[in-house]
């Protein structure tokens, strides 16, 4: 069975640590919302819960940081509808955010190159980098595009 946002959420409050938040200020990642842990354990963490669209909506959905870090990392490209990337595209508050979702999940969605285009017009910083951070993603992931979507 696997386990629920709130299952998961009292997993990320137990590991966290006063000192990875922190540090996290360092980075520039707030860390008002956060509980502390680290990316790497995030990871680990994400292969035991295997893939999951309902746990990663729950999870974003919590607003914590590292809760949404795992979202990008358990969710289902296959089940992300250009909508989700839209409003996950509107939450974004932080550079770590922006290019974990980009790299770890919205270049395997089938709506990936027409967010480039389309985030890459919008005035809001980190709205704007996503466009950047996908296009990165794509150029390292996508090895079946030519080189026309890239000069696009």
């Amino acid at each position: 069975m696997k386990p629920d946002a709130a299952t998961v959420l009292a997993w990320l409050e137990r590991s966290g640590s006063p000192a990875v938040r922190d540090s996290m200020v360092r980075f520039a990642i707030p860390s008002h919302k956060a509980f502390g842990v680290s990316v790497a354990a995030l990871r680990i963490e994400a292969k035991e819960l295997g893939r999951s669209h309902e746990l990663a909506t729950a999870l974003w959905a919590s607003g914590w940081y590292e809760a949404r870090m795992l979202a990008c990392f358990v969710d289902e490209p296959a089940q992300v509808s250009a909508a989700q990337m839209d409003r996950w595209c509107r939450d974004f508050d932080n550079w770590a955010i922006v290019d974990t979702a980009c790299f770890a999940l919205f270049d395997a969605t089938p709506h990936a190159w027409g967010k480039v285009a389309a985030w890459a017009g919008k005035r809001a910083e980190f709205e704007k980098r996503a466009a950047f951070a996908l296009l990165w993603s794509l150029a390292v992931h996508d090895k079946t595009a030519g080189d026309a979507p890239f000069i696009d």
